[in-house]
């Protein structure tokens, strides 16, 4: 990669601005942020004053820090960010390699502020205009040629942490290697999905986006549907997050979502669908109402209080224009097809089943697919920068081509030819050469088919991005059952993936883990943990915990503990290298095989903690040994035990999740010395290179420890009198005081008298007594049960 970005200006510091200059400083980069002077000098403001002339960016970079869900990783990283104006500071763009505008989306505005980029940028400097949909090419008109070659357009989509995709567009005058080499930078150091767009309006996924949100309002007023059946139709139930329509509608703002409805209105006036683009009634009511989301605290939804002044969710009813209550949407014949975990079975589910959600969804989906269909050539040359783009930038589980393969790509073109849905000369290509579907996996390699060719074309692989489903398909299993699977990775390295549902840990994953290690120890020269589902894991199966403690099966619970606990130890010293790779939601007992890994190599987005004690239960598969001896490495320095106690059981005790890898080192679950991967889908490749790694540095095994020094009981009376203060001031209640204290008992080695030195065998037996002793309690069990049936703790 020959471009080196060590420093990027950021030109405008609203809600995107400083969520991109936060993002930079998470990926290690500083940044100036700069905004125009407050144009009006308030009373007791000195206009010469640097606090006044730079307060915008300031303001936006303290409420970028205050922000939830929070744009940082960590909030130390708001250092990296220098905040400035445009009239003091706009010669200092020359200090960047990368200058990235982030102004008003309109077209004059960014012209202005680009030509003053041009009289002041650093000639080779990058500079692209943030956007969402506007002509890129039009921007730099009449610019000298230096900054034409060095020009692009960028759309990050909001928030830009936590959402994966951006879009690139290049000019017809944009240097072709510099365009590879920032793919290259933003996919590896920002850790971005990147789908290159051509530069129409809207470009790839909001030109998708946006025709599915307005297509489901006119299905709405067509089948008579209400608000929030609309969003059940749209929501996780054919793979859709949440928020589903009218929600997303709220969050972005309906102002917004009709501006950019009408970009493609008024920007393409050969679309064949252009008319669904117009402003329907519906929103122009709203509109005229000032419902424009939750920016005026109202739009499709509005958050109020009931007469108890308990929290309720309102729904505005389309017909009066006044809000009511939320409805729960009535589709019986789902009750069965919305439990299907998999989309690929739920949704053919769905549309073979008879009633009204069929129906909306055939109607909805088939008018998707063909206008997706026709966008070819326009907006993408082949179906994946549309499938990325929706699923990177949307949040859905499968983009619009992969839905129509796994319906049957033949039956469905035919099923919509005969309802009078016309569709492309290269989707009728397909039907005449019988192709199969848009892609096909042939020995662990990806081909998509390629309209300009009419035939299949492999998609360039990246060493760097494994796809574990790909591997298996190609054969590289090397053991499997319910739970788990062990995988070829390639080079000498095998993978203990988890596939459980929610990948909660039982016995099928506690009992391949064993295997996992004999069969790397015997063929292998390392092992990653790691799996592509949605979270790394959940914890313990807990219905199977709860299940046995009901039935008093004290015995296979004793087992049940003590397999879990060789299990992880079997991690912490195989006579190979060890990496685990977490992602996503990583509690209770996922945090603990994190925390018994020989290494860790996290995404960026993990969030660990270990959580038990929400369930009425302490961690017991070494989880209370092994965060107490990552403590006491920190604090190696210092013959003071309680520091040490004190952290650890301040994190187990209140159950603190880390919010990013980076929260994840500081609360002890992962070393300083662990990495992490910003781009999630390069994590299984960044983990095997770890392995790899480790192997030629000559890794060895080590011992279990036998000199683990305690405090014994005067930790204990620390910590009892801790506890007995917070009871007593209402914080925690009785039984939490219980639980508190057998974790502060584990931590502290015991009943000992004195400080001593155990060994970790001591501390998991330890782990294990106290474990099971809180299953023998109904409180506990009742937390349990309340996990299982809300998701959310009991404090009983």
């Amino acid at each position: 990669m020959a471009l080196n970005i060590d420093k990027v200006a950021v030109l405008g510091s609203g809600v995107m601005g400083s969520a991109i200059a936060a993002h930079l400083a998470n990926a290690g980069i500083p940044s100036l942020m700069l905004d125009i002077v407050p144009p009006q000098v308030g009373e007791g403001d000195d206009p010469k004053d640097p606090v006044f002339r730079n307060r915008f960016a300031a303001s936006a970079l303290k409420a970028a820090l205050n922000a939830r869900p929070a744009p940082f990783y960590r909030k130390n990283l708001s250092d990296l960010i220098e905040i400035g104006n445009f009239d003091d500071d706009f010669e200092r763009i020359a200090e960047a390699d990368w200058i990235i505008e982030v102004v008003k989306e309109d077209l004059e505005i960014k012209r202005s502020v680009l030509s003053r980029v041009a009289e002041h940028r650093r000639p080779g400097s990058l500079v692209s205009s943030n956007t969402s949909g506007i002509t890129i090419g039009a921007m730099a008109e009449g610019l000298d040629e230096d900054f034409r070659r060095h020009f692009l357009g960028t759309h990050f989509f909001n928030p830009p942490r936590y959402l994966y995709l951006l879009e690139i567009i290049p000019t017809d005058d944009t240097d072709k290697g510099l365009l590879a080499d920032f793919i290259d930078f933003s996919d590896r150091i920002l850790g971005k999905g990147i789908v290159q767009a051509k530069d129409t309006p809207n470009f790839v996924a909001n030109r998708i986006g946006v025709f599915g949100m307005m297509d489901a309002i006119a299905a709405m007023g067509e089948q008579k549907l209400g608000v929030e059946e609309i969003d059940f139709l749209t929501g996780p139930i054919v793979g859709h997050p949440k928020s589903a329509s009218f929600r997303t509608a709220d969050l972005v703002g309906l102002d917004t979502f009709v501006a950019v409805a009408g970009n493609v209105y008024n920007g393409c006036p050969n679309d064949e669908s252009r008319e669904i683009f117009a402003t329907p009634t519906i929103l122009k009511n709203m509109l005229e109402a000032g419902y424009l989301g939750d920016k005026t605290g109202g739009g499709f939804y509005k958050k109020s209080k009931d007469a108890e002044g308990n929290r309720v969710i309102m729904t505005l009813d389309l017909d009066s224009m006044d809000y009511r209550e939320k409805q729960r949407p009535k589709f019986p014949e789902l009750e069965a097809i919305r439990n299907i975990e998999d989309i690929g079975e739920r949704l053919p589910a769905l549309l073979g089943s008879k009633g009204r959600a069929a129906e909306f969804t055939w109607r909805t989906l088939s008018r998707l697919f063909q206008y997706c269909a026709f966008r070819i050539g326009e907006i993408a040359d082949d179906p994946s920068p549309i499938d990325d783009g929706m699923r990177w930038g949307f949040g859905w589980e499968l983009g619009p081509f992969q839905k129509w393969d796994i319906l049957g790509f033949t039956a469905t073109a035919k099923r919509m030819k005969e309802e009078g849905l016309e569709l492309p000369a290269w989707i009728e290509t397909m039907l005449e050469k019988k192709a199969d579907g848009f892609y096909k996996i042939e020995g662990g390699k990806v081909s998509i088919w390629d309209p300009s060719t009419g035939d299949y074309k492999e998609r360039v692989s990246d060493p760097g991005r494994i796809t574990l489903a790909h591997l298996k398909a190609a054969g590289a299993t090397i053991k499997s059952n319910a739970g788990a699977s062990i995988v070829d990775l390639g080079d000498g390295v095998a993978c203990l993936e988890f596939h459980s549902k929610m990948n909660t840990l039982g016995p099928d994953i506690i009992g391949m883990v064993s295997k996992a290690v004999a069969e790397v120890q015997a063929n292998y020269d390392g092992l990653v943990v790691a799996n592509q589902g949605e979270n790394f894991s959940v914890g313990a199966n807990l219905m199977l915990v709860l299940q046995e403690a009901l039935e008093q099966e004290w015995d296979d619970l004793n087992i049940m503990i003590a397999g879990f606990q060789r299990a992880t130890m079997a991690l912490k010293y195989a006579p190979v290298p060890t990496v685990v790779a977490p992602h996503g939601l990583c509690l209770g007992g996922g945090a603990e095989f994190v925390l018994h890994g020989q290494r860790t190599r996290a995404s960026a987005e993990t969030y660990i903690g270990l959580v038990e004690v929400g369930a009425g239960v302490l961690p017991a598969g070494g989880g209370c040994k092994e965060l107490y001896l990552r403590t006491l490495d920190r604090h190696s320095n210092s013959k003071d035990l309680l520091p040490v106690v004190q952290k650890t059981f301040e994190t187990i005790g209140m159950a603190k999740v880390a919010t990013s890898a980076l929260e994840a080192r500081d609360f002890g679950f992962m070393r300083e010395s662990d990495g992490f991967s910003i781009n999630r889908e390069r994590l299984v490749g960044d983990a095997k290179a770890a392995v790899i790694s480790m192997v030629k540095e000559g890794w060895k095994a080590g011992k279990p420890l036998t000199k683990i020094p305690v405090m014994g009981r005067a930790g204990v009376a620390v910590i009892e009198s801790v506890l007995h203060n917070m009871q007593d001031g209402k914080f925690i209640s009785e039984h939490d005081r219980k639980i508190g204290l057998k974790v502060g008992t584990i931590i502290c080695g015991g009943d000992l008298t004195g400080k001593q030195d155990v060994s970790e065998q001591y501390l998991l037996d330890l782990e294990r007594e106290h474990f099971l002793s809180l299953l023998g309690e109904r409180k506990s069990l009742e937390r349990m049960q309340a996990i299982l049936k809300t998701g959310k703790p009991l404090r009983n």
